[in-house]
């Protein structure tokens, strides 16, 4: 979960597993698709679903990009997500907004006010190479709300560090929400550590020309006590 590049789980899960840079600018336009298969999606510490294949696709042009991700659970009634990011990055720096889409509650044209399975995140980061900050805050849709009955405008900061080790490239994470809201951790009360995760990613040779990257991540959560593994492939 933007990001990094270390190969995990989509566009979009490689952005929530690893923040991933900044697209530095092209003078041509450049297209990319593919699509990970996961053994769980975990997503800021929290548990979204089972075994999930997750697509993405993105085209970008001199740092601005249109990104599409998704989310396809395998398991019955699992969860589904289409997602869509426009970004700008310019060397460590980007800005971007997303408007994510959730199965199991209003269709997707349904915006209404109080209507709507849309969730809108802006979100502002810096990478400086040995780490990456990023600011997510919820600014319209199906927020949460604060201890007061309000909307909480939902935030999450998160750290990261690339390493490498034992010829494995690494990330170390760190996500925390910095105030109260009922959309993270099934209601954080204040500033509560959501993710403390690390994961490696490593190209599986099969033949002299094919390789098939896997990646694997290790995930706690404080503030809700849960833990996760998760390993997935990259197709």
């Amino acid at each position: 979960m933007e990001k990094r590049k270390m190969r995990m789980a989509g566009l979009a899960v490689t952005a929530v597993l690893f923040a991933v840079p900044g697209v530095m600018a092209q003078d041509k336009v450049e297209a990319s698709v593919g699509a990970d298969l996961v053994s769980g999606y975990v997503w800021r510490g929290q548990d979204l679903g089972g075994v999930s294949v997750q697509p993405g696709l993105s085209v970008a042009y001199k740092g601005l990009s249109l990104a599409a991700w998704g989310s396809a659970g395998l398991e019955k009634d699992g969860a589904q997500e289409l997602d869509l990011t426009l970004k700008y990055a310019k060397g460590g720096f980007s800005v971007s907004v997303t408007d994510y889409w959730f199965s199991g509650g209003a269709g997707y044209f349904s915006y209404g006010a109080h209507d709507t399975a849309h969730v809108f995140e802006a979100q502002v980061g810096y990478d400086f190479g040995f780490l990456a900050a990023n600011w997510y805050t919820n600014f319209a849709g199906m927020d949460g709300t604060d201890g007061g009955g309000h909307r909480a405008y939902s935030s999450y900061v998160s750290l990261s560090a690339p390493f490498r080790l034992g010829g494995l490239e690494w990330q170390a994470t760190v996500g925390a929400t910095p105030w109260a809201t009922t959309f993270y951790n099934g209601g954080a009360s204040g500033f509560e550590v959501a993710e403390v995760a690390v994961g490696a990613c490593k190209d599986l040779p099969l033949t002299s020309q094919w390789t098939l990257p896997l990646f694997a991540r290790a995930i706690w959560n404080p503030a809700t006590g849960g833990a996760h593994f998760v390993l997935g492939m990259s197709l």
